[in-house]
């Protein structure tokens, strides 16, 4: 391997990013830094300028002028942090998100037009020599809170849940198949019928691959969202994903208009519990019960979404 090698490697890739936005028009009317400054809002939900100068190593001056015609243009607002009065927490409006939305919709067609050149059978190996490169490059360090995105679910991923709830869950706490019966009822559920207006599911990647997820769903009751099936797989724990899931369903459900934010789960998760209540989630109820094959106790939480965001 040569200081050539890599330059030439470097070439072709920038040739190949160039063609992804071969009409000029993927990230219209935003510059490429203004649309990365937007997909990391709309994937940390909770965060501030200096965050975001660190997560994508910009002048503080130039993010600064980037916000304010953001602001300009209605797609995010300006608030003090609670956590901290000395920062501004900054969040996409209504507007906002579906700008970005839009974004990611042209970037996710125009990557997938060309992974359709790429023959089904050559794409694992693609794969794998993309996790490699960034094995490598990053000199083995371990990953880093920015490394996890999160994303829409891709096919496939729905399976996933399923899979991965049961076997986590089986393998940590020893709940039985009627377990995993629940979870796929409840996706099942979702895939044939949902409002994407008003229900989402959020798939965590790390290093190319799902490492959690968590859904946002419609209560019986009035003007209120359910949060169900956080999960974050244990490799991937420490990295603040559980907290960024939970805030992307919170930030999600206030924005198109729920009131409250409800969940049901039980006390032998302490991780999750902890997660809800730094969000702000109440226990209102609890009962025990025998599920799962085992004795448990299991809590309603709710979170008054008129509050107002950290």
């Amino acid at each position: 391997m040569t200081v050539q090698d890599i330059r030439t490697f470097n070439r072709f890739y920038t040739n190949v990013i160039g063609a992804l936005d071969y009409s000029r028009q993927l990230y219209a009317p935003y510059t490429l830094t203004e649309s990365r400054v937007l997909y990391e809002l709309a994937h940390s939900p909770h965060t501030d300028a200096a965050d975001l100068r660190t997560e994508l190593s910009l002048d503080a001056g130039y993010l600064s002028r980037i916000l304010n015609k953001f602001e300009e243009d209605g797609l995010i607002e300006r608030t003090q942090s609670r956590r901290d009065p000395r920062r501004r927490h900054v969040a996409l409006t209504p507007r906002g998100r579906e700008t970005a939305a839009l974004l990611a919709e042209r970037a996710n067609e125009s990557v997938g037009a060309l992974l359709a050149t790429v023959p089904s059978a050559d794409r694992p190996r693609l794969s794998e020599a993309m996790r490699t490169v960034r094995e490598i490059l990053s000199d083995g360090r371990a990953p880093r809170r920015e490394d996890a995105v999160l994303r829409e679910p891709a096919p496939g991923d729905l399976g996933w849940i399923v899979q991965r709830n049961a076997a986590v869950y089986t393998s940590e706490y020893g709940w039985n198949t009627d377990y995993e019966a629940l979870v796929a009822r409840i996706v099942a559920d979702f895939a044939a019928d949902h409002d994407p207006h008003l229900e989402r599911v959020w798939i965590a990647e790390l290093d190319g691959r799902p490492v959690g997820c968590v859904m946002c769903v419609r209560d019986d009751a009035p003007a209120t969202a359910r949060l169900r099936l956080l999960l974050v797989e244990p490799e991937a724990r420490g990295l603040g994903i559980g907290d960024r899931l939970v805030g992307a369903v919170i930030d999600f459900a206030r924005g198109v208009g729920y009131r409250d934010l409800v969940l049901w789960t039980n006390d032998v998760l302490a991780a999750a519990r902890r997660i809800y209540q730094r969000h702000g989630f109440v226990l209102v109820a609890e009962k025990a019960h025998r599920s799962f094959g085992k004795d448990l106790t299991g809590q309603d939480w709710r979170l008054d979404l008129h509050g107002t965001p950290g």
